[in-house]
C-alpha cells in the first residue's frame, strides 16, 4: 500500500520531508529531462494533473505539508467565518503565516472518525475529481496520463490508484459522502479549489456545485476562497460564483 501523505504532498507541491526540495522543484528536473529524453517530456506535470497555477501553494503553506496545509487552511476560513470576520482581500496581508489546526479541532487530522488515512485518500480523490472538471483530462490525455505515471516513479500501488481514479466516472455524491463531519467538509472544498483556479465556466460551476452538495453556506466558501488565495499569493479576488445549482448539475 502506498503512504497516502506522499502522494497528497506530490499533488500540492508541498516540502518533500527530510529535505529543502518541492515537489515543483522536481519539475524543472523534467523540464530538462524532456531536453535530453523527449519521451519523458511533462511527465511530472502530467502526474500532478496539469501545469496550471491550481496548486501553486506559497510560503508557510508550502512547508506544512499536504495535510496539515488543507486543515489549517480550511479551519483559518471556518474560524473567520464563525467570528463573523469579511473575507480577507488578496494580498493585504502579505505573507501570510499558516498554522496546523489545533489538535483539540476537528480540523486536526488526528480527529478523522474514519481514520487519517482514509480521509487523506477522500482528499486525494477531491483532488483528481476537480482536476477533470473542465473537462480537459479526456480519453486522449487520460492515455497521456497513464503512459507517464511510471516515469515519475511515485511506485507502482499510487500509480495503479491514480489510473483508476482518472478512468472512474465522476460522482460527486459518493464524493461528498467521503466526508463525515462538518470540518471535512471544509476540508473536502478546501482541497478541490487549491487544485483548480476557476478560469472556466466548467470549473466555477464545478466547485459551486460540490459547495452546494457539502451544504456550505455562501459566506463561508466565500472565506475558503480568499484563504487559499491567499495562501497562493493572493493573485485572485473571491470569484462570483454560479447563481443557480440546477444549471451546471446537468453537467454532470
Amino acid at each position: 500500500m502506498f503512504d497516502p501523505k506522499k502522494l497528497l504532498d506530490d499533488l500540492l507541491g508541498s516540502k518533500i520531508p527530510g529535505t529543502e526540495s518541492t515537489v515543483r522543484d522536481k519539475a524543472g528536473q523534467a523540464t530538462q529531462l524532456a531536453k535530453d529524453n523527449p519521451l519523458a517530456a511533462g511527465a511530472l506535470a502530467a502526474v500532478l494533473l496539469g501545469t496550471g497555477s491550481g496548486r501553486a501553494l506559497t510560503g508557510s503553506a508550502l512547508k506544512l505539508g499536504g495535510l496539515a496545509a488543507i486543515g489549517g487552511l480550511a479551519y483559518k476560513a471556518y474560524q473567520n467565518y464563525q467570528a463573523g470576520n469579511k473575507p480577507v482581500e488578496p494580498g493585504a496581508s502579505g505573507e501570510p503565516e499558516l498554522l496546523s489546526p489545533p489538535s483539540d479541532s476537528d480540523f486536526h487530522p488526528a480527529k478523522a472518525p474514519q481514520g487519517t488515512e482514509e480521509f487523506t485518500l477522500a482528499l486525494v480523490r477531491a483532488m483528481i475529481a476537480a482536476a477533470k472538471a473542465d473537462g480537459h483530462i479526456d480519453d486522449a490525455e487520460r492515455r497521456k496520463i497513464g503512459d507517464r505515471l511510471s516515469l515519475a516513479g511515485i511506485g507502482e500501488d499510487a500509480e495503479r490508484f491514480m489510473r483508476e481514479e482518472l478512468e472512474r466516472p465522476l460522482d460527486i455524491d459518493a464524493l461528498v459522502a467521503l466526508a463525515t463531519t462538518e470540518a471535512q467538509r471544509v476540508e473536502l472544498y478546501t482541497a478541490s479549489r487549491l487544485t483548480i483556479d476557476p478560469d472556466t465556466r466548467a470549473e466555477r460551476g464545478y466547485l459551486d456545485l460540490l459547495a452546494g452538495r457539502l451544504q456550505l453556506p455562501d459566506a463561508l466558501v466565500d472565506h475558503v476562497e480568499a484563504t487559499v488565495s491567499e495562501a497562493k499569493g493572493g493573485n485572485a479576488a473571491v470569484p462570483s460564483r454560479t447563481p443557480a445549482e440546477g444549471q451546471v448539475g446537468s453537467i454532470w
